[in-house]
């Protein structure tokens, strides 16, 4: 569904994407995983027309996509979250929803239909005449899932739609992103919460100073050497390995 080929970003002297090459498989739930400042984010701009990339390719459904505007790539099918939600002031909640259906919808009816539809996929049903600047953090990361659900993509980009959370919103957030991807929508996540990427995803690319360093599943990952330093710091690997050994002279020695 989306194959990215040696994707490149610099601002000034600072590569933040540095020859990034991936692949989304269709129907699958996949992550990006990294330190802070790592470059995720650069990266979903890259893929979203927000940035053009210095060098590389994006290819979508089998077509070349590179540097195409936001608004092209999202009628496409692959729209994009932000990690700072920002409701549209002075709307409800279903007036927010209903801004992205107007992608495909032109008539004011059919797009408030649409809301309504995505708001029940998202756990915003009872809350449509609220005002959106009303929600609290957890229902603001809804409404920005809603937002961009309704412009009916076939690849979502959901960054850190996590964060900020509660451990108990958190866990209802989980079924959700679930539910979305069994409705027939792939989704690529970046997400700090190593919880939701532990129990989310299929596969995880992991991104360290705008370079991929290791790729794998759940447990793979965890235990990458490279992952571990990219997060914990250098050595901090070897002395990991160093205190779940077995003491010299123990009952495996």
């Amino acid at each position: 569904m989306l194959t990215v080929s040696g994707l490149s970003k610099a601002f000034g002297g600072l590569r933040a994407v540095d020859d990034v090459s991936l692949t989304v498989d269709e129907g699958s739930l996949v992550s990006l995983i990294g330190p802070n400042g790592a470059g995720k984010t650069t990266l979903f701009a890259l893929l979203t027309g927000f940035h053009k990339p210095d060098a590389g390719a994006v290819s979508f459904l089998g077509k070349d996509i590179t540097g195409h505007t936001p608004e092209r790539i999202a009628a496409a099918g692959m729209v994009r979250t932000f990690q700072i939600v920002q409701p549209f002031a002075g709307q409800t909640v279903l007036e927010n929803i209903a801004v992205g259906a107007h992608l495909h919808l032109p008539l004011r009816s059919d797009a408030l239909d649409r809301a309504r539809e995505v708001s029940e996929q998202v756990g915003l049903d009872k809350r449509l005449d609220q005002d959106a600047a009303s929600l609290t953090v957890a229902g603001r990361k809804r409404l920005e899932v809603a937002k961009a659900l309704a412009t009916a993509p076939k690849l979502l980009l959901l960054d850190e739609v996590m964060a900020g959370l509660n451990p108990s919103e958190i866990r209802d957030v989980l079924p959700m992103i679930r539910r979305i991807r069994d409705s027939g929508v792939t989704i690529l996540l970046i997400e700090h919460v190593m919880q939701a990427v532990m129990t989310l995803s299929e596969k995880s690319w992991v991104l360290n100073q705008g370079r991929l360093i290791a790729e794998g599943g759940p447990d793979e990952i965890s235990q990458d050497p490279a992952v571990i330093e990219a997060y914990l710091g250098p050595g901090m690997a070897a002395r990991l390995a160093a205190r779940s050994a077995p003491a010299a002279g123990g009952p495996d020695a």
